[in-house]
């Protein structure tokens, strides 16, 4: 009893580990984009230098989930748990490799104004990809393969706001030729924010693995749930 009571609490531990690294790349998707905007060279270095918090997160989080397997000899469902948490652990390392990107960005750019018709919708993008991503771990704490699906399909509306950037960066682009590195630069982070979404479909496929034991991607995953 005593030591079901232990591996129990170690499953607990890790994935409150999880949920607290999710917590903190929620708010740093936030803060970059705001650092950006306001051309906030502090904060966007201080989020760039952070990125070595979540790199040791990522480890700390992978020896926890190998202690457990081979201290504790897990059931088939908590095997399940075990490699859904290690590849969740992965892209929330990723996404907030994009994080690091854009603050670097920001600090590429340096003191100077951004046009605003090129950043008018990071802050929605960025809004929409976390509550994608808080989204994603709710459905993980509640092993809710409903919660994952309808988050997946919020990533179109991060796609088209997306276009709209792009659309706008090449306009820009080409009525101001001399400012061709700007545009270009804002159009990658930009191209970050998308990707960060990207990243959170995949910890939603991992959280229907979890749930059902099946493993699909993309598209072959929404038609799937959408016969249902």
């Amino acid at each position: 009893m005593i030591i079901r009571e232990h591996y129990e609490r170690d499953l607990r531990n890790m994935q409150d580990e999880i949920l607290r690294m999710g917590s903190e790349v929620e708010e740093n998707l936030i803060k970059v984009v705001t650092a950006l905007l306001k051309r906030d060279l502090v904060a966007s270095d201080e989020l760039v230098k952070s990125d070595k918090w979540f790199n040791q997160r990522r480890i700390d989080i992978m020896n926890q989930i190998f202690g457990i397997i081979a201290t504790q000899q897990p059931i088939a469902s908590d095997l399940r748990l075990l490699a859904a948490a290690l590849e969740i652990a992965g892209e929330l390392e990723r996404i907030h490799d994009y994080v690091k990107g854009i603050g670097s960005i920001s600090l590429m750019i340096g003191e100077g104004e951004v046009p605003a018709e090129l950043v008018v919708h990071m802050p929605q993008m960025a809004e929409k990809g976390r509550f994608m991503l808080h989204r994603s771990l709710d459905a993980f704490t509640q092993r809710d393969s409903d919660i994952a699906f309808e988050t997946i399909k919020r990533d179109d509306e991060v796609d088209e706001l997306y276009n709209d950037t792009y659309r706008a960066v090449m306009a820009y682009m080409a009525a101001n030729s001399d400012s061709f590195q700007l545009a270009q630069r804002l159009e990658w982070a930009a191209h970050n924010l998308e990707r960060a979404a990207d990243r959170v479909t995949n910890i939603c496929e991992w959280v229907i693995y979890l749930a059902s034991g099946e493993y699909n991607q993309g598209k072959e995953l929404l038609r799937s749930y959408d016969s249902t």
